[in-house]
């Protein structure tokens, strides 16, 4: 009889991220122009992206974080004030962040919280979470559907339910209050969009600590020039805009822990949203 091995077998992660049944499943008419859809693909460097996916997604969460930001994109990583991270060694804190880059600051924040929190989770929106490999340490809300959408009120609804329980539960949580990629203001800066109320109300409720987190940077003028004629152009360009930044300095600083005491006195949304804000951004 052969013997038993006690060691639990890693779960089963599909190695692609996008692939063409994918596509003829959003896109029916296309089911039936495959090389059509594989040049698109490859247009847009999903081919790439399925690649490094496959490569690493044997190990997920943090882990596989940890293996794009050190061994794929070997991103030359400086952050600043990072000591403050081992502080809460047990204890359950929130980050807050802005983003720039809309895919890679939630690799590298989930790689620098990680190292001191394997347990640290993100919330990130439900385009983010077809990073399968990602998808452990990530929680899911969709942010981009109608309000009266069904579906989009599930998904965000078990989102918020998880968030609650991760910090309930002892273990930190980070969020992107923008809910979406940086991008040109009227003064033609490139900033996050307003603070999502829901997002601030949720911090207010949690009752913990917050860590501001910075990131410089931001993605290319033409990533950001095709957000002025659709959203949707610009979140086609992600994958391209990772990739450009292989092996490139990425700076982050880490700001001082505002106690939950802090948090407390705010009874106005609109004035935490802003006092969380001013904060993040005082760190550039």
């Amino acid at each position: 009889m052969a013997e038993i091995n006690p060691k639990k077998e890693k779960e089963y992660v599909r190695p692609d991220v996008i692939n063409f049944d994918d596509i003829a499943k959003m896109v029916p008419k296309l089911a039936e122009h495959p090389g059509l859809v594989n040049n698109i693909l490859r247009f847009l460097k999903i081919d790439e992206v399925n690649e490094v996916h496959g490569r690493w997604c044997h190990d997920t969460g943090v882990d596989f974080a940890s293996h794009l930001v050190e061994d794929e994109f070997k991103f030359d990583l400086r952050v600043d004030n990072e000591e403050v991270l081992s502080q809460f060694p047990s204890e359950p804190f929130i980050t807050v962040s802005n983003h720039p880059f809309g895919g890679m600051d939630g690799i590298i924040l989930l790689h620098i919280v990680g190292k001191y929190r394997p347990d640290y989770k993100v919330m990130v929106n439900f385009f983010l979470n077809n990073i399968r490999a990602m998808r452990p340490s990530f929680i899911a809300v969709d942010p981009i559907k109608g309000d009266d959408d069904p579906v989009k009120k599930k998904i965000t609804l078990d989102g918020i339910r998880a968030a609650i329980k991760q910090v309930k539960e002892g273990h930190p949580l980070g969020f992107f209050p923008a809910g979406a990629v940086s991008k040109l203001d009227r003064s033609l800066h490139i900033r996050d969009r307003q603070w999502q109320p829901s997002v601030i109300r949720l911090i207010q409720q949690l009752k913990v600590p917050v860590i501001p987190i910075f990131f410089h940077g931001h993605n290319s003028t033409v990533f950001n020039l095709l957000g002025l004629i659709d959203w949707r152009l610009r979140s086609l360009r992600l994958p391209t805009e990772l990739f450009r930044m292989r092996e490139k300095k990425v700076r982050v600083s880490v700001g001082q822990p505002i106690p939950k005491e802090k948090i407390a006195e705010f009874s106005d949304i609109n004035e935490l949203s802003d006092f969380l804000r001013n904060k993040t951004y005082s760190l550039k």
